[in-house]
Protein backbone atom coordinates (compact mmCIF):
# COMPACT_ATOMS: atom_id res chain seq x y z
CA UNK A 1 0.00 0.00 0.00
CA UNK A 2 1.11 3.84 -0.64
CA UNK A 3 1.81 5.51 2.57
CA UNK A 4 1.41 8.79 3.54
CA UNK A 5 3.77 10.32 5.92
CA UNK A 6 3.03 14.37 6.66
CA UNK A 7 0.65 16.40 6.35
CA UNK A 8 2.59 18.09 3.70
CA UNK A 9 1.20 14.97 1.23
CA UNK A 10 -0.38 16.70 -1.81
CA UNK A 11 -2.57 13.76 -1.17
CA UNK A 12 -3.33 14.08 2.41
CA UNK A 13 -3.46 17.89 1.99
CA UNK A 14 -6.88 17.32 -0.74
CA UNK A 15 -8.05 14.97 1.82
CA UNK A 16 -8.16 17.29 4.24
CA UNK A 17 -10.19 19.64 2.28
CA UNK A 18 -12.86 16.73 1.28
CA UNK A 19 -12.69 16.30 5.10
CA UNK A 20 -13.78 19.70 6.03
CA UNK A 21 -16.28 20.40 3.25
CA UNK A 22 -18.21 17.01 4.02
CA UNK A 23 -21.77 17.60 3.39
CA UNK A 24 -21.37 19.16 -0.12
CA UNK A 25 -23.17 17.59 -2.77
CA UNK A 26 -20.57 17.91 -5.57
CA UNK A 27 -17.10 16.68 -3.14
CA UNK A 28 -16.43 13.29 -2.42
CA UNK A 29 -17.51 12.24 1.06
CA UNK A 30 -15.60 10.45 3.97
CA UNK A 31 -17.02 7.35 5.28
CA UNK A 32 -15.73 6.20 8.98
CA UNK A 33 -15.80 3.03 10.53
CA UNK A 34 -16.15 -0.68 9.61
CA UNK A 35 -19.96 -0.66 9.24
CA UNK A 36 -20.19 2.28 6.66
CA UNK A 37 -17.41 0.87 4.69
CA UNK A 38 -19.16 -2.30 4.57
CA UNK A 39 -22.45 -0.89 3.58
CA UNK A 40 -20.63 1.04 0.71
CA UNK A 41 -18.33 -1.89 -0.70
CA UNK A 42 -22.13 -3.84 -0.20
CA UNK A 43 -23.29 -2.22 -3.27
CA UNK A 44 -20.59 -3.29 -5.19
CA UNK A 45 -18.97 -0.19 -5.33
CA UNK A 46 -15.32 0.20 -4.83
CA UNK A 47 -14.16 3.65 -2.65
CA UNK A 48 -12.01 6.57 -4.06
CA UNK A 49 -9.62 5.89 -1.58
CA UNK A 50 -8.91 3.59 1.79
CA UNK A 51 -7.43 4.73 4.28
CA UNK A 52 -5.98 2.53 7.40
CA UNK A 53 -3.93 3.15 10.10
CA UNK A 54 -0.87 1.56 9.45
CA UNK A 55 -0.01 0.39 13.25
CA UNK A 56 -3.98 -1.46 13.22
CA UNK A 57 -4.20 -2.62 9.67
CA UNK A 58 -2.72 -5.98 10.43
CA UNK A 59 -5.98 -6.32 12.61
CA UNK A 60 -8.94 -8.79 11.65
CA UNK A 61 -11.92 -6.47 11.37
CA UNK A 62 -9.50 -3.86 8.66
CA UNK A 63 -7.78 -7.53 6.96
CA UNK A 64 -11.52 -8.59 5.95
CA UNK A 65 -11.91 -5.18 4.37
CA UNK A 66 -8.72 -4.82 2.73
CA UNK A 67 -9.79 -8.59 1.05
CA UNK A 68 -12.45 -6.47 -0.61
CA UNK A 69 -10.54 -4.00 -2.33
CA UNK A 70 -8.66 -3.34 -5.27
CA UNK A 71 -4.94 -2.64 -3.77
CA UNK A 72 -4.81 0.59 -5.73
CA UNK A 73 -7.59 2.20 -3.74
CA UNK A 74 -5.69 1.69 -0.53
CA UNK A 75 -3.31 3.53 1.43
CA UNK A 76 -1.77 3.85 4.77
CA UNK A 77 -0.95 6.70 7.02
CA UNK A 78 -0.11 7.29 10.96
CA UNK A 79 -2.70 7.11 13.44
CA UNK A 80 -2.35 10.69 14.31
CA UNK A 81 -2.94 11.64 10.82
CA UNK A 82 -5.78 9.29 10.30
CA UNK A 83 -7.41 11.16 13.25
CA UNK A 84 -6.85 14.56 12.21
CA UNK A 85 -9.22 13.63 9.57
CA UNK A 86 -11.86 11.89 11.60
CA UNK A 87 -14.67 13.47 13.31
CA UNK A 88 -15.44 10.93 15.93
CA UNK A 89 -13.53 10.44 19.33
CA UNK A 90 -12.33 7.21 18.84
CA UNK A 91 -11.98 6.10 15.30
CA UNK A 92 -11.93 2.58 13.76
CA UNK A 93 -8.57 2.57 11.83
CA UNK A 94 -10.28 3.21 8.30
CA UNK A 95 -11.89 5.44 6.37
CA UNK A 96 -13.19 5.31 2.87
CA UNK A 97 -13.31 8.48 0.13
CA UNK A 98 -16.46 7.89 -1.71
CA UNK A 99 -18.18 9.62 -4.30
CA UNK A 100 -22.10 9.71 -4.17
CA UNK A 101 -24.08 9.31 -6.97
CA UNK A 102 -26.54 11.92 -8.36
CA UNK A 103 -30.17 11.25 -9.00
CA UNK A 104 -31.68 12.88 -11.47
CA UNK A 105 -35.47 14.20 -10.03
CA UNK A 106 -38.46 12.46 -12.07
CA UNK A 107 -40.75 14.17 -13.88
CA UNK A 108 -43.26 12.50 -12.34
CA UNK A 109 -43.33 11.00 -9.21
CA UNK A 110 -45.96 8.02 -8.07
CA UNK A 111 -43.70 6.03 -5.73
CA UNK A 112 -44.06 6.62 -2.14
CA UNK A 113 -41.54 9.62 -0.72
CA UNK A 114 -40.66 11.46 1.83
CA UNK A 115 -39.74 14.89 2.25
CA UNK A 116 -37.86 16.96 4.74
CA UNK A 117 -38.92 20.56 5.64
CA UNK A 118 -36.21 22.46 7.29
CA UNK A 119 -35.04 19.59 9.98
CA UNK A 120 -32.18 21.01 11.87
CA UNK A 121 -31.19 18.25 14.14
CA UNK A 122 -28.83 16.00 12.13
CA UNK A 123 -29.06 12.60 14.62
CA UNK A 124 -33.07 13.10 13.62
CA UNK A 125 -32.51 13.56 9.81
CA UNK A 126 -29.95 10.34 9.80
CA UNK A 127 -32.53 8.49 11.75
CA UNK A 128 -35.04 9.43 9.57
CA UNK A 129 -33.34 8.23 6.54
CA UNK A 130 -32.51 4.52 8.40
CA UNK A 131 -36.59 4.79 9.08
CA UNK A 132 -37.20 5.21 5.49
CA UNK A 133 -35.01 2.76 4.09
CA UNK A 134 -36.26 0.01 6.40
CA UNK A 135 -39.84 1.38 5.72
CA UNK A 136 -39.40 0.86 2.17
CA UNK A 137 -39.10 4.26 1.10
CA UNK A 138 -36.53 4.64 -1.71
CA UNK A 139 -36.75 8.76 -2.30
CA UNK A 140 -35.47 11.43 -0.05
CA UNK A 141 -36.11 15.16 -0.61
CA UNK A 142 -34.45 17.46 1.64
CA UNK A 143 -35.40 20.92 1.83
CA UNK A 144 -33.37 24.12 2.13
CA UNK A 145 -31.96 24.38 5.54
CA UNK A 146 -32.31 20.75 6.63
CA UNK A 147 -29.00 19.53 7.90
CA UNK A 148 -26.85 18.56 5.14
CA UNK A 149 -27.69 14.30 4.45
CA UNK A 150 -23.72 13.71 3.81
CA UNK A 151 -22.82 15.16 6.40
CA UNK A 152 -20.82 13.01 9.15
CA UNK A 153 -23.46 13.06 11.62
CA UNK A 154 -25.88 12.38 9.53
CA UNK A 155 -24.38 9.89 8.07
CA UNK A 156 -23.41 7.91 10.91
CA UNK A 157 -26.99 8.10 12.25
CA UNK A 158 -28.10 6.83 9.09
CA UNK A 159 -26.00 3.79 9.38
CA UNK A 160 -25.56 2.89 5.73
CA UNK A 161 -29.42 3.88 5.00
CA UNK A 162 -27.95 6.72 2.34
CA UNK A 163 -26.85 3.76 0.19
CA UNK A 164 -30.12 2.36 -0.34
CA UNK A 165 -31.55 5.66 -1.39
CA UNK A 166 -31.86 8.11 -3.27
CA UNK A 167 -31.62 11.53 -1.93
CA UNK A 168 -32.00 14.90 -3.17
CA UNK A 169 -30.67 18.11 -1.37
CA UNK A 170 -31.53 21.71 -1.37
CA UNK A 171 -35.09 20.74 -2.62
CA UNK A 172 -37.88 23.27 -3.33
CA UNK A 173 -40.52 21.25 -1.53
CA UNK A 174 -43.53 23.26 -3.29
CA UNK A 175 -42.06 23.24 -6.63
CA UNK A 176 -41.62 19.57 -5.93
CA UNK A 177 -45.50 19.13 -5.18
CA UNK A 178 -46.43 20.00 -8.42
CA UNK A 179 -44.75 16.54 -9.81
CA UNK A 180 -46.65 14.44 -7.32
CA UNK A 181 -48.94 11.91 -9.25
CA UNK A 182 -49.63 10.55 -4.99
CA UNK A 183 -51.55 12.16 -2.45
CA UNK A 184 -49.36 14.82 -0.08
CA UNK A 185 -49.49 13.89 3.74
CA UNK A 186 -48.85 16.26 6.12
CA UNK A 187 -48.27 15.40 10.14
CA UNK A 188 -49.93 18.59 11.81
CA UNK A 189 -51.79 18.74 15.43
CA UNK A 190 -54.05 21.01 13.73
CA UNK A 191 -57.38 20.33 11.79
CA UNK A 192 -55.91 16.39 11.52
CA UNK A 193 -57.48 13.04 11.26
CA UNK A 194 -56.06 10.36 13.94
CA UNK A 195 -53.26 8.39 11.52
CA UNK A 196 -54.48 5.16 13.13
CA UNK A 197 -58.11 5.85 11.82
CA UNK A 198 -56.94 7.22 8.50
CA UNK A 199 -57.08 4.82 5.22
CA UNK A 200 -53.55 5.92 4.00
CA UNK A 201 -53.08 5.16 0.23
CA UNK A 202 -50.54 2.97 -1.22
CA UNK A 203 -47.83 5.69 -2.44
CA UNK A 204 -47.94 8.88 -0.59
CA UNK A 205 -45.48 11.87 -0.15
CA UNK A 206 -45.09 12.10 3.07
CA UNK A 207 -43.71 15.43 4.66
CA UNK A 208 -42.49 15.64 8.34
CA UNK A 209 -41.26 19.25 9.52
CA UNK A 210 -38.89 21.62 11.28
CA UNK A 211 -38.30 20.06 14.95
CA UNK A 212 -39.75 23.04 16.60
CA UNK A 213 -41.92 25.09 13.64
CA UNK A 214 -43.40 21.47 12.37
CA UNK A 215 -44.40 21.50 8.88
CA UNK A 216 -44.14 25.29 6.97
CA UNK A 217 -47.99 26.35 6.21
CA UNK A 218 -47.22 26.31 2.38
CA UNK A 219 -47.11 23.09 2.30
CA UNK A 220 -50.19 22.33 5.17
CA UNK A 221 -52.17 24.34 2.87
CA UNK A 222 -50.94 21.80 -0.47
CA UNK A 223 -52.00 18.74 2.20
CA UNK A 224 -54.54 16.34 0.58
CA UNK A 225 -54.64 14.14 4.15
CA UNK A 226 -53.30 15.36 7.33
CA UNK A 227 -52.39 13.17 10.28
CA UNK A 228 -51.67 13.31 13.76
CA UNK A 229 -50.76 10.52 16.14
CA UNK A 230 -52.58 10.32 19.40
CA UNK A 231 -50.67 10.19 22.42
CA UNK A 232 -50.69 10.80 26.25
CA UNK A 233 -51.38 14.52 27.14
CA UNK A 234 -48.13 14.48 29.22
CA UNK A 235 -46.11 15.80 26.29
CA UNK A 236 -47.25 18.12 24.02
CA UNK A 237 -45.34 16.37 20.57
CA UNK A 238 -43.65 13.37 19.47
CA UNK A 239 -39.95 13.55 18.19
CA UNK A 240 -39.78 14.18 14.29
CA UNK A 241 -37.90 10.71 14.14
CA UNK A 242 -40.37 9.09 16.85
CA UNK A 243 -43.39 10.63 14.52
CA UNK A 244 -41.84 9.40 10.68
CA UNK A 245 -41.44 5.86 12.23
CA UNK A 246 -45.26 5.20 13.33
CA UNK A 247 -46.22 7.13 10.13
CA UNK A 248 -44.33 5.04 7.74
CA UNK A 249 -45.06 1.85 9.37
CA UNK A 250 -48.43 2.76 9.88
CA UNK A 251 -48.70 2.76 5.58
CA UNK A 252 -46.95 -0.43 5.60
CA UNK A 253 -48.82 -2.26 8.03
CA UNK A 254 -51.88 -0.91 5.98
CA UNK A 255 -50.72 -2.44 2.67
CA UNK A 256 -49.06 -5.33 4.41
CA UNK A 257 -48.22 -6.52 0.64
CA UNK A 258 -46.00 -3.93 0.06
CA UNK A 259 -42.23 -5.40 0.05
Amino acid sequence: MKHIESRSNPLYKQLYKWQSSAGRRDEPVLLEGVNLCESWLGMGKQPKYAIFDLERVGQAHLTGLIDKLNPEVCLTMSGSLLGNLSNVDTDQGVLFVAQPTIHPIPEKISESIVMLDRLQDPGNVGAILRTCAAAGIKRVFASVGTAGLWSPKVLRSAQGAHFVLKLHEQSNLMSLTESLAIPLIVTTLEDASDLHKTVLPKQAAWVFGNEGQGVAEDLLSRADIRVKIMHDKAVESLNVTVASGVCLFEQRRQHSSVK
